[in-house]
């Protein structure tokens, strides 16, 4: 007799207010920040869902939801016979609560309600803000072969980035035993070091300095009947609070994913990561026609580039690029670059529109410069926001001037990162 396939409910987080990914969070949820020129946050998880043969996805957010809204809906639409569906669930006020979303624990609690309806067996918690590629029911059939109540996905890691991780020490079947959050340097973490028994069953490789801790990944599959019961209280958070305490009392099992994740959760690490997928070889490949990463279909024209010197850049579609020099960079659709602008180190978002030619006169009648980026300008080391306005000449992270961190009406710096806003207007000649 065949099993009856679990029925799984996929739960992603991106209710936070995105603070360290301001102002990229500015007027957009944080897993609505468009990624790899053409993608938004988003697409990641919903993908690895779509991927797994999980189709019931709800997004749970309350901040800036419009743009969110907008994506899911022009992106995410299942047929009648697949019984799919993306669903967003905002924060909203109801008889029992009236508050906003505490945590990430009392988001899914908060929605619990809507949840029963579908009847789940599992749940399965994941992040609005990683990339990663996972395959979610080897995970599951993992959960369930281990008999475990509730599941979290590891990653090896070696001590010196256990820092700033939750450590997940477990026995040689996987079975978790204990959690630390974020130990520093000095502390002594010995017990914690994964089993090689359990490294060889899970993933073929031995124990090394290199991956001997394990750390939480912040996906989770939680039984439906454990999930009801260890959101019962007034817990907010999962990762510091349910997590922690229900290892104690609860059958775990972890994980072990030796693919490549990343936490692209503050300006940096959006940076980097976007910038390393134009590399020669990314750490992670958007090329995998097996597992691909979906998004929504614009319909746009190829990009034409004329008499450019364009490398180790992406360049998505709709854009038009003239007599520009480009280097590690990568261009969003509609990104228009004028005549002799260089870029390096460039992350432009491009535009959601293109402009009239009456809106581009009306625009020199103005004074302000088109969207895009105007003749000569020179960027370096710099995220230009959707629909931003670069005029000519203007030189942007290239001149030896002292710049001071924090947020400005046009532009922020972080960790040396200059971001043009979502709308800016940089006039003809600034230097930055």
């Amino acid at each position: 007799m065949n099993r009856r396939k679990p029925n799984v409910i996929a739960i992603v987080l991106g209710g936070g207010k995105g603070t360290r990914l301001y102002p990229l969070t500015m007027d957009r949820a944080k897993p609505a920040v468009p990624f790899a020129g053409k993608y938004r946050l988003v697409d990641i998880p919903i993908s690895n869902c779509i991927n797994s043969g999980i189709k019931k996805i709800y997004i749970l957010t309350q901040f800036n939801s419009a743009s969110l809204h907008n994506h899911i809906s022009n992106t995410y639409i299942f047929d009648t016979f697949s019984k799919g569906f993306v669903e967003i669930l905002a924060a909203e006020q109801t008889i029992k609560s009236e508050t906003w979303y505490e945590g990430t624990a009392d988001a899914v609690r908060k929605n619990l309600r809507h949840f029963r309806d579908q009847e789940a067996d599992y749940f399965m918690i994941l992040s609005g803000d990683q990339l990663y590629r996972m395959n979610l029911m080897d995970m599951l059939n993992r959960h369930i072969d281990s008999k475990a109540e509730f599941s979290i996905a590891a990653k090896p890691i070696s001590r010196a980035q256990a820092t700033g991780l939750g450590i997940i020490g477990c026995d040689d079947k996987g079975i978790i035993t204990s959690f630390i959050e974020k130990p520093a340097p000095d502390v002594d973490i010995t017990s914690y070091k994964v089993g090689q028994k359990f490294m060889k069953e899970s993933l073929g490789v031995s124990v090394t300095p290199e991956n001997e801790y394990l750390a939480s990944m912040g996906i989770y599959i939680f039984n439906s009947k454990t999930m009801e019961e260890v959101l019962d209280n007034k817990k907010t958070d999962f990762g510091k609070e349910i997590i922690p305490q229900e290892i104690k009392k609860r059958r775990a099992a972890a994980y072990l994913f030796d693919g490549f994740w990343e936490d692209i959760g503050t300006v940096k690490a959006f940076y980097e990561t976007n910038l390393d997928l134009a590399s020669i070889n990314p750490m992670f490949n958007f090329y995998d026609e097996e597992m691909p990463i979906y998004t929504h279909r614009r319909h746009l024209p190829a990009t034409k580039i004329n008499f450019c010197n364009i490398s180790n850049s992406l360049t998505s579609e709709g854009s038009i690029i003239t007599n520009a020099y480009i280097v590690n960079s990568i261009i969003g659709v509609r990104t228009l670059i004028e005549s002799g602008a260089s870029l390096d180190g460039v992350y432009c978002m491009g535009a959601s529109r293109y402009e009239t030619e009456e809106e581009k006169e009306l625009n020199a009648k103005k004074g302000i410069p088109n969207i895009g980026i105007g003749r000569g300008t020179i960027i370096r080391r710099a995220i230009i926001d959707q629909n931003a306005r670069i005029g000519d000449g203007c030189r942007i992270g290239i001149d030896d001037i002292p710049r001071q961190e924090g947020d400005f009406p046009m532009y922020s710096i972080h960790d040396g990162i200059i971001v043009i806003n979502k709308n800016a207007v940089i006039k003809n000649g600034t230097v930055m």
